[in-house]
């Protein structure tokens, strides 16, 4: 099992930070996704990625303006993915946790990058689309 974390700060408030990471119907500011598709339930969407591989999500805690998480799993990897929200004095903290196990060992060797990678780039994604 392979864990990457990472933390960032906003200037915008809390809500505005929330309602974007949380929204799975508006995700255009994503710039890895091509779409999602939402169970009628919303707890349940799968992304699929610019080259349309999918990976299916499942919410589990969603505690608003505080901590979102959600299991995830595709034919390469299973795992949990924490995001944990805070005011901070100008704007919001973030705190993203992601753990996945992959399914071919060849392939844990390349995971750390990978998830570091995915994770600068929905951060960008994220400044972006706050208009920071």
């Amino acid at each position: 099992m392979k864990k990457s974390v990472v933390m960032a700060t906003f200037k915008s408030d809390i809500q505005k930070v929330w309602d974007t990471v949380t929204d799975n119907k508006n995700y255009s500011w994503r710039s890895d996704l091509s779409k999602i598709e939402i169970a009628a339930d919303g707890q349940k969407f799968i992304e699929y990625a610019k080259n349309g591989f999918p990976t299916n999500f499942t919410i589990t805690l969603k505690k608003p303006l505080e901590r979102y998480e959600f299991e995830m799993e595709n034919k390469n990897m299973h795992g949990h993915w924490v995001g944990i929200f805070s005011l901070e004095q100008e704007g919001t903290k973030i705190e993203f946790s992601e753990e996945v196990t992959v399914k071919n060992p060849i392939m844990n060797l390349l995971v750390g990058a990978y998830l570091k990678k995915q994770q600068a780039a929905y951060i960008a994604d994220l400044r972006k689309a706050l208009g920071e």
